[in-house]
């Protein structure tokens, strides 16, 4: 796994670049926002696929832990990646409310996840 750290508008932004899944559990997500928050950053990007398919199914309860965890420590995060393919209306209606938000987002593109990090 490999950090790369974006500048936008005075906004640190670390971009998690791996082709391995990086989140598997909630103690993964923990020891990445530990990692980030130790180089003093609060805002990160993560592919799709570099989280469990698990999170995904709201019925495992990992996107809640997970998110309740980024709101305690106050981290944002931006999952980049193509989430049409998901037919649980109950993850459509998780995606449309975390979008609402300002802590959690889903978006189709990096550049897009940069925008909605820094929006308050």
């Amino acid at each position: 796994m490999d950090i790369v750290e974006h500048n936008v508008n005075n906004n640190r932004i670390a971009e998690i670049i791996s082709n391995d899944i990086v989140i598997n559990n909630l103690q993964d997500a923990l020891d990445l926002i530990a990692n980030i928050s130790y180089q003093e950053i609060n805002k990160i990007i993560i592919k799709e696929n570099n989280v469990t398919s698990d999170f995904y199914k709201l019925r495992s309860g990992l996107a809640g832990e997970i998110l309740q965890k980024c709101v305690n420590y106050g981290i944002k995060i931006a999952i980049v990646g193509n989430f049409e393919k998901y037919e649980s209306e109950s993850l459509k209606a998780f995606i449309i409310e975390s979008n609402r938000g300002n802590q959690f987002f889903f978006v189709t593109n990096v550049s897009k996840a940069k925008e909605m990090l820094i929006k308050t």
